[in-house]
């Protein structure tokens, strides 16, 4: 699991599994956010079997499905109001963090600079230039 910090309180990270919930706990976590199609995982990853492990442990769990090349604007209300909701930081995961990485910019158009919200994650080595007039178009909306 490699835990990879956007804000104080929003990390992505490739997927993750059941087992390493409670080390997601432990590092101070209150939100999981799957953004993992179950069409592209094992069952013993997919959203069912990860519900179960997250809600265990104390977590809130919110499955927010975001298929590459194709994410909604339901992808993004989705993903804003479970920033909004959250109780505390929050980790999202999908196969690499690059999803998670784009929905987050996505939904925080216009809260944040376009600038900021590409420069981020791209410390991380996820690109999001390809996004910037979307998330200037968002933010103006």
């Amino acid at each position: 699991m490699e835990i990879r910090q956007l804000t104080p309180t929003y990390a992505v990270s490739p997927q993750i599994a059941p087992e390493e919930v409670a080390a997601i706990r432990a590092a101070g976590f209150a939100t999981i956010i799957n953004n993992r199609p179950d069409a592209e995982i094992p069952a013993d990853l997919r959203a069912d079997a990860m519900r179960v492990a997250v809600e265990a442990a104390g977590l809130a769990y919110v499955v927010n499905p975001v298929i590459g090349g194709a994410i909604t604007m339901e992808n993004v209300t989705q993903q804003r109001n479970a920033i909004d909701a959250a109780t505390g930081p929050i980790l999202a995961y999908c196969a690499s963090g690059n999803r998670s990485s784009i929905v987050w910019a996505l939904a925080n158009a216009g809260r944040e600079p376009t600038d900021t919200l590409i420069t981020t994650p791209a410390r991380w080595g996820y690109n999001l230039e390809p996004f910037r007039a979307t998330i200037d178009q968002l933010a103006t909306n």
